[in-house]
């Protein structure tokens, strides 16, 4: 299993947009219905703290998920926005669940 969390700043202005292109990836994965792939994305208080956690079966399934158009274009609109705080990437290590995962 591949655990990552990314955490980011957008700029006021650009989090709604932001939400958006989120909601798209998770239309594209709802559709796509992949089991090896648990993907959540969170906002914080702020409005504008963004926080994503995705579990993987495999570097295969992340690589679904990188591989979508609409992810593409979260990424992109991102880096173009001027992210107050940008991307920052961490690899996990799952300890305990309440419920399965996979």
């Amino acid at each position: 299993m591949k655990i990552v969390k990314v955490t980011y700043t957008t700029k006021a202005e650009y989090a709604e947009q932001n939400k958006t292109n989120i909601q798209a990836v998770m239309n594209d994965l709802q559709e796509l219905n992949n089991p090896g792939i648990n993907y959540n994305a969170c906002v914080g208080a702020d409005g504008k703290t963004f926080i994503h956690s995705a579990f993987f079966t495999s570097d295969a399934e992340q690589k679904v998920l990188f591989d979508l158009p609409s992810f593409q274009r979260l990424q992109e609109q991102l880096k173009t926005s001027g992210p107050e705080v940008p991307p920052k990437n961490e690899l996990l290590s799952l300890v305990g669940s309440s419920k399965d995962i996979f």
